[in-house]
């Protein structure tokens, strides 16, 4: 009685927890093996997985059917019948639908490729029927046609490259006939008064070239290797700085036409400090140039009162600082250097009116952009270069920015003539000219006299001029003392020669 009791509870708790979630380990347990709960119920996943199953076969198996499984509600796309179909339909279309045929047919063989791999086996594979097999020839006769028009098209450009000499011969001149073109509109411009060598400075500009051909000019640009010199673009960029010269000038006579309160002697003791400033700061010489520049261009239309003067110069070396340099001085900085004569808010008030003036302008050729190119063209003819040659160049061109009245020449004309004039100071056995520098500088010897002689004045200082910050400057031993080197026959005999 009491066997068959406890074989009915066991059973009976078995039945109770049948309805309990049943673990490996529960059903190990309660022994399991033997049948007594009923198979659970597959889940309606399960389910939904069996009747896309069979959907899929029953849809591959038979082509007439709709490829939309309803009874889950999801479309499945047959790949392989939907290319073919594609391929019937491209029987009556245009090249875009063969592109298209192209794709897919590309595709499906990636896709086969990818089944055989990983071992998965297509179940049906459809009949191809005659329509289809016709379309299918069609296809690679079209295809075989794209193959020879692309094969024709990559031969097109090996076609387009011989050109005629004459289109050659143009396309190696465009810097030359477009700054021919270019020459009309600054001749247009208004030029001042007095300036002789500006028509024959138009004149030569576009004549200049990239290689030499003359008598034994020295190829300045042909060293590629060094990117610093820019050499494959050397020759437009010059040949364009000589053209914009001519746009960015200031008056040559604002003082006696604009300035009342001001002087010529007033400017030159405001550069004359300026030059102290740029040491102090150890700024580049672009920024004082630029400086001068900037200040000749602003009273050159602008009156100003000897008052603010020093507060034009400082606003304008500020602006050249954030110009030109790579840690320019703070607004601060320059107010302290003027022991505080003007504030801050006056410096960035004038700031805001000069480059409103000057339409933002500051990409100007000055004297120093042309020394560099002139001093590299002088270099040419030594065997080893000088470092006193450019040194006595750059000295005797900075002693320029003081002299109002050298505002008449043309900043190519002043580097041109230091370099002739430095050249024949450090050496009186040759001439100082050669083809080279003529080439490069479109100036020969005669059209430089009047500007040589007048800079042969300011490095012997006939007029005794007491300003001596750029003096100073340059005799010190990191220039090599150039300041105090001067010719020991003066430079008009050699013109003297020349003319007789």
């Amino acid at each position: 009685m009491h066997a068959n009791m406890n074989k009915e509870n066991i059973t009976a708790a078995k039945v109770d927890e049948s309805n309990v979630r049943i673990t490996r380990a529960r059903a190990k347990a309660l022994g399991l093996s033997g049948g007594i709960f009923p198979p659970s119920k597959p889940s309606l996943e399960q389910d939904q997985k069996h009747v896309l199953t069979s959907n899929f076969k029953r849809a591959a198996a038979d082509e007439n059917k709709a490829s939309m499984i309803t009874s889950a509600g999801i479309k499945h796309k047959r790949r392989a019948v939907l290319g073919d179909v594609t391929n019937v339909l491209c029987e009556n279309s245009d090249a875009n639908c063969i592109h298209a045929s192209k794709t897919q047919a590309i595709e499906q063989d990636r896709r086969g490729r990818a089944k055989k791999n990983t071992g998965v086996v297509v179940g049906v594979t459809p009949e191809i029927s005659p329509v289809e097999e016709d379309a299918k020839t069609k296809l690679a006769e079209e295809l075989s046609k794209i193959r020879m028009a692309e094969s024709h098209e990559i031969s097109l450009p090996v076609t387009l490259e011989e050109q005629e000499p004459a289109e050659k011969s143009m396309s190696y001149n465009i810097r030359e006939y477009g700054l021919a073109d270019q020459l009309p509109l600054v001749q247009a411009s208004t030029k001042p008064a007095g300036l002789q060598s500006d028509q024959k400075k138009e004149d030569m500009v576009w004549e200049r070239s990239g290689t030499s051909n003359g008598l034994d000019i020295v190829d300045i640009d042909s060293n590629l290797m060094d990117p610093q010199l820019c050499s494959l673009y050397a020759p437009d960029i010059y040949s364009n700085t000589s053209v914009a010269e001519l746009e960015c000038r200031p008056a040559t006579d604002y003082m006696e036409k604009l300035q009342q309160d001001i002087s010529p002697s007033m400017r030159g003791i405001l550069i004359d400090w300026l030059v102290e400033v740029s040491e102090e700061y150890k700024l580049v010489p672009d920024t004082l140039y630029l400086t001068v520049n900037l200040i000749d261009r602003f009273l050159s239309k602008n009156y100003i009162e000897k008052t603010k003067l020093q507060l034009l110069g400082v606003t304008c070396m500020l602006i050249a600082s954030k110009y030109e340099e790579i840690c320019a001085p703070r607004v601060e900085e320059f107010c302290v250097i003027t022991d505080n004569t003007y504030m801050r808010g006056e410096v960035l008030k004038l700031e805001s009116q000069v480059l409103n003036f000057l339409h933002f302008q500051l990409s100007v050729p000055t004297t120093k952009t042309f020394l560099r190119r002139f001093i590299q063209a002088a270099q040419a003819s030594y065997k080893l270069p000088t470092v006193e040659l450019e040194f006595l160049a750059n000295y005797l061109a900075e002693l320029t920015l003081l002299e109002y009245n050298f505002l008449k020449f043309l900043p190519s004309l002043i580097a041109a003539a230091a370099v002739f004039l430095a050249r024949w100071t450090l050496d009186q056995s040759e001439h100082p000219w050669n083809p080279t520098l003529e080439h490069y500088t479109s100036y020969n010897a005669s059209e430089l006299k009047t500007t040589i002689l007048a800079l042969e004045d300011l490095q012997m200082n006939t007029n005794g001029c007491s300003l001596n910050a750029i003096r100073e400057k340059y005799r010190q031993q990191k220039f090599k003392c150039v300041a105090t080197r001067t010719s020991p026959q003066p430079i008009v005999s050699l013109f003297e020669n020349h003319d007789s």
